[in-house]
């Protein structure tokens, strides 16, 4: 796939006339106002052609406290912009006690961010949020990150000509030229790698991949879907050990890997999901997950029901494409070559099934080891995201307000 975004710069950010009616941030504080967050999205972009509607009933359950684990060491704070009655923009506060923990930092972020093609919606959400963390302490803003680097995770810089793979973040061009103009700078970029697989992989990675499992007495197997709670643990302590020096990187809490286990299991495919041992020990994991966008973008408004489902059954025998989600190798065990293997595994068995290509990522751009590896395999950057930051003023005048809850009564 050929990346067909334009060179052309994006549109300034529109400012309404002097006339306009007043932008109102509301806090999410009612069963009403929550179904306005999850539903705005949804309005703003539906005529959009490379957007695709996650799940509905996903988005739910990732702001539910009772059902999402982040929050058993995370806050959020949940706001709307309403121009009169009309909302116009959303925004989340995140507190994502983890991350500053590990890494003794005082870190806000801020997440769930869409608003119109309107720079003053979008000063006075993020406004809010920078108010949020200044009650707080926090002496730095980053995002858009919902919750952390273990979700959605980044603003869309350039690649704009093509629809987001699966569980990857959609905005428009204008969005980052408002960050910028709100005094916000590149804190990192992530890429994401288009990769073709209908050539026979390149000679050079297969004389590679041979050599190394002679030398290292590797072992490459597909995930035991029966023994899936043993196998979690596994991929969870190589995740968490692989990243851990990663710019951004939070470990993940055993509640939240088994939630994320738990919503994987539905859509993995055993012979994309690939675990490297070394006498007996799982040293390395590697999960391509098929593209499930390609059936979502046919689900009007992310609902399963009443047609939804059978266009999910049905969509998933066509799926073509894949996204390599997840690789790493623990530490002791780097520059000997053993991710080479794991993609070429990955690569050949995407062939199998008749696959046509996908994409690889995100990966940190400064990541030169795997970059390499992924561009002696033909890839090229599709999509580039951005994390920014903005310094924030240490001086909290009153007392924190509370976390706004995800749910709450109903309101008129």
């Amino acid at each position: 796939m050929k990346n067909t975004s334009s060179s052309a710069p994006p549109p300034s950010p529109a400012s309404p006339p002097s006339s306009a009616p007043p932008i109102v941030v509301k806090p999410v504080l009612s069963y009403w106002k929550r179904r306005k967050f999850l539903q705005f999205p949804y309005a703003l972009y539906q005529n959009e052609p490379c957007w695709v509607p996650p799940l509905y009933m996903d988005r739910k359950k990732t702001l539910s406290p009772q059902k999402n684990p982040w929050f058993k060491h995370g806050e959020a704070a949940f706001f709307l912009a309403f121009r009169e009655k009309k909302v116009v923009g959303r925004i989340a506060a995140i507190n994502n006690r983890r991350y500053n923990e590990e890494n003794n930092t005082q870190v806000g972020w801020f997440g769930f961010f869409d608003c119109e093609d309107n720079l003053e919606v979008a000063r006075a959400l993020l406004d809010r949020v920078e108010k949020w963390h200044a009650e707080r302490g926090m002496q730095l803003l980053l995002g858009p990150a919902n919750y952390s680097s273990n979700e959605d995770w980044g603003c869309i810089v350039d690649g704009f000509g093509t629809p987001p793979i699966f569980l990857s973040p959609f905005n428009l061009p204008y969005q980052p030229v408002q960050l910028r103009a709100l005094g916000f700078q590149k804190a990192k970029d992530l890429l994401m790698w288009d990769m073709d697989i209908l050539k026979p992989p390149p000679e050079k990675i297969i004389r590679l991949a041979e050599k190394i499992r002679a030398k290292e007495s590797i072992t490459i197997r597909p995930i035991n879907m029966r023994r899936l709670e043993e196998e979690a643990v596994k991929i969870r302590d190589i995740y968490n050990h692989a990243w851990e020096k990663n710019w951004g990187f939070v470990s993940m809490s055993e509640a939240e890997f088994s939630a994320l286990v738990a919503d994987l299991k539905m859509v993995a495919i055993p012979e994309l999901a690939l675990f490297a041992e070394i006498n007996g020990e799982a040293v390395g994991f590697c999960l391509t997950l098929p593209d499930m966008n390609q059936v979502f973008k046919n689900m009007k408004g992310g609902r399963l029901f009443p047609l939804g489902i059978f266009k999910l059954l049905w969509g998933r025998k066509k799926i073509n494409r894949g996204r390599l989600f997840i690789m790493g190798v623990k530490a002791e065990y780097r520059k000997r070559g053993l991710d080479a293997v794991l993609m070429l595994d990955t690569y050949l068995n995407g062939r199998k099934l008749g696959w046509v290509g996908g994409e690889v990522g995100w990966t940190l751009e400064d990541n030169d080891a795997i970059n390499r590896l992924i561009l002696l395999f033909g890839s090229t950057v599709i999509k580039r995201y951005r994390i920014f930051q903005k310094e924030l003023p240490h001086t909290p005048s009153s007392p924190p307000s509370p976390t706004t809850p995800a749910q709450g009564k109903k309101d008129g």
